[in-house]
């Protein structure tokens, strides 16, 4: 992140849109008002689910996450956050922005750095309520866990074995079925599902160990 170093020359917001197109916040626990009101809908949101490697801006590396991350969506093929308006150089929900958007200061980041690893939400505080879709993520997370998949991968990377490879492409259909299964049985728009159940394992980004 960056440090106060030029306090001095800049001590308020030039709304110049850095920050929103560098990537949607995460979302924390304060901001599930925002999600349950549908002022941030389901659909503009997406699941990084624990094990998967994120560009971590407080550690300036990338790191295998112990923790759900939900963040805003970024437009395709840009990470800029969805609810940016360029025309205006204006965020679209400005008066009910997330936590971290409120709280960043590009001059001066020591309240996001002390904010930005606590209090995240999840996806249990939003959906433990509804009847059989907590059940199913929760099924999703045992039979696709992606700490487990990376760490088939990798395996077959170094040492490549048909059990392991078996095992692989086990993981991959029963991902893929679960998410045509939630759309055909309960209706969902399949824009939910990246919130639902994260990136197909398929996309996911694995590095060597």
């Amino acid at each position: 992140m960056q440090t106060p170093d030029n306090h001095q020359a800049i001590s308020a917001c030039r709304r110049c849109g850095t920050c929103c197109k560098k990537g949607g916040p995460c979302l924390h626990d304060a901001d599930r008002v925002l999600v349950e009101s549908g002022i941030i809908p389901l659909a503009d949101l997406w699941t990084i689910r624990v094990g998967e490697m994120v560009n971590d801006p407080i550690a300036g590396t990338v790191l295998s996450t112990d923790d759900e991350i939900i963040k805003i969506n970024g437009r395709s093929n840009s990470p800029t956050c969805l609810y940016f308006d360029d025309a205006q150089n204006t965020c679209e929900i400005y008066m009910n922005r997330p936590l971290e958007c409120r709280i960043l200061k590009c001059w001066d980041t020591r309240e996001i750095e002390l904010a930005y690893h606590h209090n995240r939400l999840g996806r249990k505080a939003v959906l433990s309520s509804i009847e059989g879709i907590w059940d199913l993520i929760e099924t999703h997370e045992i039979r696709c866990s992606v700490r487990r998949f990376i760490q088939l991968v990798r395996q077959m990377k170094s040492t490549p074995m048909p059990e392991t490879n078996c095992q692989i492409q086990e993981m991959i259909a029963w991902d893929r079925e679960i998410r045509q299964l939630t759309i055909q049985k309960s209706g969902i728009d399949s824009a939910i599902l990246p919130f639902l159940f994260g990136r197909p394992l398929t996309e996911l980004k694995i590095q060597n160990s």
